[in-house]
């Protein structure tokens, strides 16, 4: 079934939701420079801190939540090892794999970054859920 050409309110509300998402990742990427990290580096924080069921992330599971090849995730570890944000080991269960967890450095920075995203998500959320149910109604 082929989906019908969308309305100028449509657009619009498109337009809109991406502009909103757009002023929330600038704000994201100026917290993470004011804080001394790329925009990249906080991401890779955050999806270490955050995955699901465990401490640490093996550097292909990084790249996957970074959508980024693995040879860039090793060298962004690398980067971030060299400022004590991560550490990494070989994984006791299969040598081939090496896992990276956050250091202490890294989690009291994440956890600084983390509070003001959660303070900014608060802020503009209701505009965000406006948008998307209109988007989706």
């Amino acid at each position: 079934m082929a989906s019908r050409t969308p309305t100028q309110a449509e657009y619009e509300t498109l337009a809109e939701f991406r502009y909103a998402l757009r002023l929330f990742m600038r704000f994201s990427e100026q917290a993470a420079e004011g804080a001394g990290l790329t925009p990249q580096a906080h991401q890779a924080l955050l999806a270490i801190k955050g995955y699901p069921g465990r401490d640490h992330v093996s550097l292909g599971e990084l790249a996957e939540r970074l959508q980024i090849k693995h040879h860039s995730a090793v060298g962004l570890v690398d980067r971030m090892e060299a400022q004590k944000w991560v550490s990494r080991r070989v994984c006791a269960e299969d040598r081939r794999r090496v896992e990276v967890a956050l250091t202490a450095r890294g989690l009291s920075v994440l956890e600084k970054l983390s509070a003001a995203h959660r303070d900014e998500l608060r802020r503009v959320g209701p505009h965000l859920r406006g948008l998307l149910e209109r988007v989706g109604g």
